[in-house]
């Protein structure tokens, strides 16, 4: 191997122990094989979950290292696999070795330590392109507490609090285009408005406002 690739490959194994570590810090641990774990298993779990075009542009933004675990395995004929939040916890947690219950606070530690590696924007990208309850799994809004928004309003918004914001505007974008299809097919002749489609684009924003604090629930 020339100097010039000993010097990459170098340059790739640390960037990826800094991730690894930084994993690591999270869970306050010194495990690197737990570390590891935790990290293909978040990989994997998200890459089977998006579309081929969605999966390569995130591919793209990881570490050269990381991106060989990320690919690993990887069949694009059968993506995307349109599992739920408890098939999504059950594949994580079997890759990862850890308890279904760990999972929640597992992924959303995951996500946060992965986001601060990248550029603003773009695992929000990614993330917008899951379905909402599974995307609060990853970004921790399922982990919610009473008070928790209060607390976080106080302060200055933190990188999770930005990610959380910026995929619950993704959500009242689609309940929005949902709403306006509906009433798009209701305005052709011989169509009528989709009830079933408008009800749940309309429960879907108004889950989001009262999630964003902006209406009170019920």
């Amino acid at each position: 191997m020339s100097p010039a690739g000993g010097d990459a490959f170098n340059h790739a194994l640390h960037t990826a122990n800094i991730w690894l570590a930084d994993i690591g810090s999270a869970f306050d641990t010194g495990d690197r094989r737990f570390a590891q774990r935790a990290l293909r298993a978040w990989l994997h779990s998200l890459r089977d979950r998006l579309t081929v075009d969605a999966a390569v542009k995130f591919g793209a933004q990881l570490p050269e290292l990381l991106r060989g675990i990320y690919y690993d395995g990887w069949e694009p004929s059968r993506v995307p696999v349109k599992y739920g939040v408890d098939e999504y916890a059950r594949r994580f947690a079997m890759e990862a070795g850890i308890r279904r219950t760990e999972v929640s606070e597992a992924a959303s530690t995951i996500t946060e330590v992965i986001g601060g590696h990248m550029s603003p924007g773009q695992l929000s990208e990614t993330l917008a392109e899951l379905p909402a309850d599974l995307r609060s799994v990853l970004t921790g809004t399922a982990l919610a507490r009473p008070g928790a928004a209060a607390a976080e309003a106080s302060g200055p918004p933190g990188r999770d609090r930005v990610a959380r914001l910026e995929a619950q505007v993704s959500d009242l974008t689609a309940a929005v285009r949902a709403l306006a299809h509906g009433l798009d097919d209701g305005r052709r002749p011989g169509a009528g408005i989709d009830s079933d489609q408008v009800t749940r684009a309309a429960r879907l924003a108004d889950e989001i406002l009262v999630a964003a604090g902006v209406r009170s629930g019920r």
